[in-house]
């Protein structure tokens, strides 16, 4: 047998030391499905998953990494999930600096972030840890209306609280509601609108979850065409 070359991964370690639009979006993905671990030889790790293959690739690359992307069979009807692990203690002692803590999900703090940077980490957020649904409401009525709904879910209460706060500062007014173990911050029509505008109306980038991008866009379209015909 032939002997085994090990592969030699690099990763810009510099990633989370400065703030910038990649650093503040990968950020925020990683507060939604990311976490940080260590081995019993003193190894740390900052790992993220992702049903999306193509996302995460786009993380990766924004980190400038050659860490192999992984894939792994759930519970979920087979569905598979895609996970990117990078060794680094210097990238684990940045991300706590910035407030982020081994086993996250119940403490977690949202991080001051630049005014500059709050559309990519918010829409970083979203794409791991948010939700938009589009149906109509109203049936009973003799005109239906066609809604656009926005969740975030967290299980921190303090996170999505100050989440709230910040986004009420650019006139985004959502709703806040506890669901079993985990808290929801919810945007009905016009916030959802707002909210858009916020994550991609500036952004000419390739950092976002494009299903997620194009519910919106498909209802912003369905929405101008309706007003036309009225």
């Amino acid at each position: 047998m032939g002997m085994r070359i090990r592969t030699h991964r690099v990763v810009n370690k510099d990633f989370f030391k400065e703030w910038a639009a990649p650093m503040a979006y990968v950020l925020g993905f990683f507060m939604a499905d990311g976490y940080m671990t260590h081995n019993s030889r003193g190894a740390h790790f900052l790992c993220m998953q992702i049903t999306d293959r193509n996302l995460l690739y786009k993380l990766r690359a924004a980190m400038r990494s050659t860490h192999k992307v992984s894939a792994r069979t759930t519970h979920d009807a087979g569905k598979p999930l895609y996970r990117l692990q990078i060794g680094s203690k210097e990238m684990c002692d940045d991300l706590r600096k910035l407030g982020i803590r081994n086993g996250k999900t119940h403490n977690m703090r949202l991080p001051n972030v630049p005014q500059k940077y709050v559309s990519d980490f918010v829409r970083g957020y979203f794409d791991g840890d948010g939700n938009v649904w589009v149906g109509l409401v109203h049936k009973e009525r003799q005109r239906s209306l066609l809604a656009i709904n926005t969740v975030f879910t967290s299980c921190s209460g303090h996170f999505l609280r100050v989440l709230k706060k910040t986004l009420k500062e650019y006139e985004i007014h959502g709703h806040m509601s506890n669901a079993n173990s985990y808290c929801r911050l919810s945007y009905s029509i016009h916030a959802s609108l707002k909210l858009h505008g916020l994550m991609y109306g500036k952004y000419h980038g390739n950092l976002f979850l494009r299903r997620k991008r194009k519910v919106f866009e498909r209802y912003v379209r369905n929405r101008n065409a309706a007003v036309a015909q009225r």
